[in-house]
């Protein structure tokens, strides 16, 4: 590596978090976060397959104390943006020089920006979060933040000529297009209730004409498209995370609807377009 401008970070990372994961290297603690990750997707669809994840409209005191949404939401989500840029700030950060990683890390910077302060600020809800899943989503922010941003900073730089491979090109397309579709399918619900209404309605507009979950349709574009542009492990294994937990979870949204409106679309799809 180059001389190191803000050498606090480095140390952190090789005195406390490789002992921590049982690892001499970076290459020894990202293996070892893929395969805690693989090991959380697991446990995610088994408990998922009986009972959806206890936030939202499914929100239940049995699972802890319950936060207000707004501040909820914005410290739980929150850490996934700002662990790449203390780790930009705390260490030597030596990728950044690339293009691509700037690409990508800004990417997934800007995609928690908006998850973390504007989406919770605009949401019409006055459904509480409990502690349970509130610290566990803050926990996997914390995780995936660090194994994301350490990547794209500090131990994979990207040629130039990565930047006009097919992967690269089709992968950020994908990731602007599914961040595009999440946003407006985001607003499309929002917009459903007026000021002050907190009941549930069916969801109309966009791609909400084909199936339920729209917005989760366009994060899982969206991640699938950078895992595509990078093509690194830590980032396939966030894409099967995320779409796992967004599968099932639209999975739980559509029998929900069925059972509360009589009128439902029933030819309407669970996420998938005419397939699923």
């Amino acid at each position: 590596m180059s001389s190191k401008v803000h050498p606090l970070g480095n140390h952190f990372i090789n005195g406390y978090l490789h002992p921590l994961f049982g690892a001499s290297n970076d290459s020894e603690m990202f293996t070892q976060m893929v395969w805690i990750s693989f090991f959380c997707i697991l446990s995610i669809a088994a408990s998922m397959a009986v009972f959806p994840a206890p936030y939202g409209r499914y929100s239940s005191s049995k699972f802890g104390f319950l936060l207000p949404m707004v501040f909820a939401w914005m410290t739980q989500e929150s850490p996934s943006f700002i662990i790449p840029l203390v780790l930009l700030w705390s260490t030597s950060a030596t990728c950044w020089s690339s293009l691509v990683n700037k690409l990508l890390l800004i990417g997934f910077i800007t995609h928690y920006i908006h998850r973390s302060i504007i989406y919770p600020l605009c949401v019409r809800s006055s459904n509480k979060t409990p502690f349970v899943p509130y610290i566990s989503a803050m926990l996997f922010s914390f995780f995936n933040g660090f194994m994301q941003g350490h990547y794209l900073l500090n131990y994979y730089q990207y040629d130039n000529k990565w930047l006009t491979s097919p992967q690269f090109v089709i992968g950020y397309t994908m990731f602007l297009v599914g961040m595009a579709i999440n946003i407006y399918s985001d607003q499309l619900l929002i917009h459903l209730r007026k000021p002050g209404e907190t009941r549930y309605k069916i969801p109309v507009g966009g791609l909400f004409n084909y199936v339920t979950a729209a917005n989760y349709l366009g994060e899982i574009i969206e991640w699938a498209g950078f895992a595509l542009a990078s093509c690194s492990a830590p980032a396939a294994i966030f894409t099967l995370f995320s779409a796992v937990f967004l599968i099932f979870r639209a999975w739980h949204h559509h029998k929900y609807y069925l059972l509360k409106f009589e009128d439902y679309p029933k030819t309407r799809k669970i996420i998938f377009p005419f397939i699923f």
